[in-house]
């Protein structure tokens, strides 16, 4: 490379003129000349002509324009093909949206904070560039102090394999896709969630496990219920006694959420030492006994044999559950052959990131008796159209949506993406490698242990230990003066480690696989031991003797799947593999109504994976957590004024978790009012998510339904009146969506909530149609009291093929004090009088799932006030769009007195049936043979599809989807014609993957062509989608449940 005096003097070589010559007459036509240079004195011309140009560059930099699928011109054409035509977006909005529910003022005042000061900014209307943004976030992650933790309590440090995060973690391919109810386009990601489920059975020792659940806390939470559901029917009244058992050596979060949860049930909660004098606070209890929970190691480390806990606990009829850890049951004997009934934990460190508490998956699994109790997605195997294997999700009428008030869970989505990871983590390293890694840590622990309590200040406090008077895995608690706790806390610090403050006499740390030697000298020295004593131990590696009652001795993980995969180049033909079998948004629009499949951009997922973000333990000082807090600060201040609210908990881990985090504040806030505590009636909808009124009745409420107009979907507001009149006394709350889930902005929502408030209820808001209202109106201005809101919908978190979510709420004022509160730290940061008025936390980590966070936070800063609310008016236009060019071939069951829908619609396809034989089903598999997702099937109205396009996709695709349900229609023509047969004919036997159109001429005997089956319209020819199986067999799956791994390679037989 030529330096700058060589470079200069061989640029004026021909003019013969010296480098320093040059550099002087540069600087002097800069300064005479360049119309844009900083160093110009600028004419008026040239100011406006600089003016004009940097406009063009900030318009042509805008994210908003990146995000929103079409352009203005665009938009313009669109306006005129609604039906009715629209003369402008601000004439179609006031044809759309309520004049009474639109906002009085225009623009969002949105902020950012990039610093510990708290010092905030104004955030432009058009919002930050993605370059900007960029920088900012690496700002803010490096403001966090990424000391090694050694907290355990659930959280461990791990080793990510960098295949594992590129190609999964970071690949939209996975993280775009959506919850896998179109089993015939998802047999990839279906396959690597049976790999997690039987990962879990083998190490657990149990019959079957769900596809993961929320966190460690809230799967203790759902084993409780199910305990409930498992018990008597008399006992299940919430006026009975009834009683669950907790260790008092349970991870103290995991307590905390079992109170919230227990609280709406009746449960009583009785924490205690469950092993003293033979079990006797298990043989005390009174009425009764649902189960016990243990902690298996447990939360100081110590490991005991709990065969003789569970025998006491069948005696009472009550089920055994153990929390416990999958790399320890490498070790350890399986919870399943001890007696538990259930076993559940985190999956963490199988290979997903602390991230500051999430998301990460959980586990849950079970024996075979309660396999229809089950809470949460299960994945099983069944049969499709031709007889080949194909997967599914099994035994969906145990959801939400058919339960509803009845259900004892309300959990509508697991932790899919994560559940993936960790499933890849475990095939990357097999059975051999994973138990190699739990040794080594075990085997640091111990010398580490051993070494500190040589030195004699320190005096183990764990219990549960080896015959010799060794720690048995990974974690392990000591006791010594304050004095000495607090030196030693102070030296880490100096160290640059976290160890875990437990209490002023008590100490601990859990290691991870990613502890080095160097990590193992700095915990030593900050107890206090010397360096040669450290190097002279280390020239043997103590052993580990599990005692023979504690030994695993069963095999686990000897399929095919964890033992083929170890090299990098097979682990990634086998990601890749899994990944063409299925749809996600990196093929085409996924237009699921109540689902907002929007745009996850590149820019708001850089966050995830920087170490800065990804490497913090949730329950680190909150001084070493700076980028965090300046984060959720700014990010809950714009949530709140978006939705129209005074403050925001980021805490729920989920949708379902945010509705029911909102109606326990509702209800605390009711029981601190004279005369509230009788207060626990509900008014719901009929047509409201499944998920509602099962949180309702989770939060110890009664659910009364409220009718909806057959007509226009609106509520019935002479049935709502007289509902809250005959309950004036008892009325808590009432839950409503906006818009409806019938896809209408209600004109009188407002006067909804008026006549709640008048009789003495709260208004709670469902927030996940939020996508049709963000700066057009919003909760708190059409009178809402609290609504949640769906950070993975409205604000860009992706699906991850079934989860990861966020589950925000939103609430006035006078609930503020109520908000979720954590036994770590108040994630509030509130005054101290919130820790006798905060409901008990919903989730495990005090910011939930936070390492997602920041996907939204950049979305909302990248988008400004001004494109926010211009992708509202064009989600509601591609809604309208869509709907306009299908009503000359279907039904739409709703829209408001102008013909205008919100930003989704129902499609009613139930006339259909009558007239070919056509179900919703048919068309849904049938579009997959055009390369879509289905819409949303049979909900809210049963026989129905309910479309929802998001501001995301271009006229383009909005075009192609349309074109796709308009050749249906002429396919379904043919049929109601006679000219094919209602049976055998191309809807019926949709989709049609490969192999079953590659079969002989002879043995082709169906009324359509093989060009009709795959290719129905020209462009499939160049763009196609394969499903990988024909059209699955639902009932089959359910009556014959199978939901791990084939055994032996090739055992396809079912």
């Amino acid at each position: 490379m030529l330096s700058t005096p060589r470079l200069a003097q061989r640029l004026c070589r021909q003019s013969r003129l010296s480098a320093t010559v040059l550099q002087a007459r540069r600087i002097d036509v800069l300064n005479r000349a360049r119309p844009f240079s900083v160093h110009a004195p600028l004419k008026a011309s040239a100011t406006k002509a600089l003016n004009a140009q940097t406009q063009r560059i900030a318009e042509h930099e805008s994210f908003a324009r990146r995000h929103i699928g079409s352009e203005p011109a665009v938009i313009q054409e669109m306006l005129k093909v609604l039906d009715p035509p629209a003369k402008s977006m601000e004439d179609f909005l006031d044809q759309t949206i309520p004049p009474q529910v639109r906002r009085k003022t225009t623009g969002l005042d949105l902020v950012e904070q990039w610093d510990e000061s708290g010092a905030e900014t104004a955030v432009p209307p058009e919002g930050r560039t993605e370059h900007f943004i960029q920088q900012k976030i690496r700002d803010l992650a490096n403001l966090n102090t990424q000391f090694e933790s050694f907290i355990g309590t659930g959280y461990y440090g791990t080793l990510v394999p960098q295949v594992i995060q590129r190609n999964v973690l970071e690949n939209p391919a996975w993280y775009t896709s959506y919850t896998p109810y179109q089993a015939e386009i998802s047999q990839g990601r279906l396959e690597s969630l049976l790999n997690f489920q039987t990962l879990v059975t083998d190490l657990t020792g149990l019959d079957i496990a769900n596809a993961s659940v929320l966190d460690e806390a809230t799967a203790a939470a759902e084993a409780m219920t199910m305990a409930l559901g498992a018990a008597p029917s008399k006992a299940q009244a919430k006026s009975a006694k009834k009683t669950f058992v907790v260790s008092e050596s349970c991870h103290p979060q995991t307590l905390a959420v079992l109170q919230s949860r227990a609280e709406g049930f009746g449960i009583d909660i009785v924490v205690g030492d469950v092993l003293a004098d033979d079990c006797k606070l298990i043989k005390e209890i009174e009425g009764t006994l649902l189960g016990t929970l243990i902690q298996y190691p447990d939360t100081h480390g110590g490991v005991f044999d709990y065969q003789r806990l569970s025998d006491v606990v069948h005696e009472r009829k009550g089920l055994v559950c153990a929390a416990t850890d999958l790399l320890a049951l490498t070790m350890l004997k399986p919870p399943g052959e001890f007696g538990a009934d259930i076993a559940l934990g985190t999956a963490q460190r199988f290979g997903v990131p602390l991230g500051f508490g999430g998301p990460h998956a959980a586990f849950f699994a079970t024996t075979e008796k309660y396999k229809r109790k089950i809470p949460g997605r299960l994945i099983g195997v069944s049969k499709d159209r031709l007889g080949k294997r194909a997967l599914r999700l099994a035994l969906q009428t145990r959801e939400q949506h058919i339960r509803r008030e009845k259900a004892t869970s309300n959990i509508c989505t697991a932790q899919a993406l994560l559940a993936n990871m960790s499933a890849f983590y475990a095939i990357y390293h097999g059975p051999e490698g994973l138990k190699t890694i739990a040794q080594d840590v075990a085997a640091k622990t111990r010398l580490t242990a051993d070494l500190i309590a040589k030195e004699g200040q320190f005096k183990l406090f764990t219990q549960g230990l080896g015959e010799d008077g060794a720690v048995l895995f990974d974690t392990v608690t000591f006791q010594a003066s304050p004095d000495a706790v607090a030196a030693a806390h102070e030296r880490a610090t100096l160290e640059k480690i976290n160890l875990r403050r437990i209490s002023e006499d008590k100490v601990g740390f859990s290691l991870h696989e990613a502890v080095s030697t160097e990590s193992l000298g700095r915990i030593l020295r900050a107890f206090g031991v010397s360096e040669d004593k450290f190097a002279s131990a280390l020239e043997s590696l103590p052993e580990i003797n599990v005692p023979a009652n504690l030994k695993r001795t069963s095999a686990y993980l000897e399929q095919p799947v964890f033992n083929q995969y170890h090299s990098e180049t097979e682990l990634l033909r086998y990601i890749y593999h899994l990944q063409y079998k299925d749809l996600s948004l990196v093929h085409s629009m996924i237009p699921l109504g109540s689902c907002t499949m929007k745009l996850n951009a590149t820019t708001e997922m850089l966050a995830v994976t920087d170490p800065g973000i990804a490497n913090i333990h949730p329950f680190a000082p909150i001084e070493q957590a700076s980028g965090y807090k300046a984060m959720v600060e700014s990010l809950g201040k714009n949530l709140s004024t978006i939705t129209g609210m005074d403050e925001v908990s980021l805490q729920p881990n989920s949708g379902a978790q945010g509705e029911f985090a909102g109606l326990r504040v509702i209800k605390r806030y009711l029981e601190a009012q004279e005369g509230g505590a009788k207060r626990s009636i509900c008014l719901i909808p009929v047509s409201a998510h499944g998920t509602n009124p099962a949180s309702a009745a989770m939060a110890g409420m009664q659910v009364v339904p409220i009718k909806c107009d057959p007509k226009t979907g609106n509520l019935d507001i002479a049935d709502l009146k007289a509902k809250c009149a005959k309950h004036a006394d008892e009325l808590a709350a009432i839950m409503i969506t906006y818009p409806s889930t019938f896809g209408v902005f209600e004109p009188e929502v407002k006067q909804v909530c008026d006549i709640v408030h008048q009789h003495g209820g709260l208004v709670y808001m469902d927030g996940a149609n939020l996508n049709a209202q963000i700066g057009l109106c919003s909760p708190g201005d059409i009178g809402a009291d609290v609504c949640h809101l769906n950070l993975h919908k409205t604000f860009c978190i992706p699906h991850g093929g079934g989860g990861p979510g966020v589950g925000p709420i939103g609430v006035k004022k006078h609930l503020s004090p109520y908000l979720p509160s954590h036994p770590q730290i108040d994630p509030q940061l509130g005054p101290k009088e919130r820790e006798s008025t905060a409901v008990a936390p919903i989730s495990a980590a005090p910011w939930g799932s936070a390492s997602i966070l920041p996907i939204s936070h950049t979305y909302i800063l990248m988008m400004g006030g001004a494109g926010l609310t211009h992708q509202t008016g064009v989600a509601l236009l591609n809604a309208n769009y869509i709907m306009s060019r299908l009503l000359p071939y279907y039904k739409v069951a709703y829209t408001n007195a102008n013909g205008r829908c919100a930003h989704e619609f129902i499609l009613d396809v139930r006339p259909l049936k009558e007239t070919a034989g056509v179900e919703a089903a048919d068309i849904a598999k049938r579009l997959q043979d055009y390369g879509f997702h289905a819409p949303t099937m049979s909900w809210p109205v049963s026989g129905t599809l309910m479309i929802e396009p998001t501001e995301s996709e271009s006229r383009a695709e909005l075009d192609r989807f349309c074109d796709a349900l308009i050749q249906i229609r002429h396919e379904i023509a043919d049929i109601e014609t006679g000219k094919v047969p209602r049976q055998g004919n191309v809807l019926k036997n949709a989709p049609h993957p490969q192999h079953d159109l590659l079969i002989s001429d002879k043995e082709w005997n169906r009324p359509y062509t093989r060009e009709q089956a795959a290719y129905p319209l020209p462009w499939l020819r160049e763009k196609k989608m394969w499903p990988s199986v024909a059209r699955v067999d639902d009932a089959f799956g359910d009556t014959n449940l199978f939901c791990t791994c084939s055994p032996v390679e090739g055992n396809e037989d079912l």
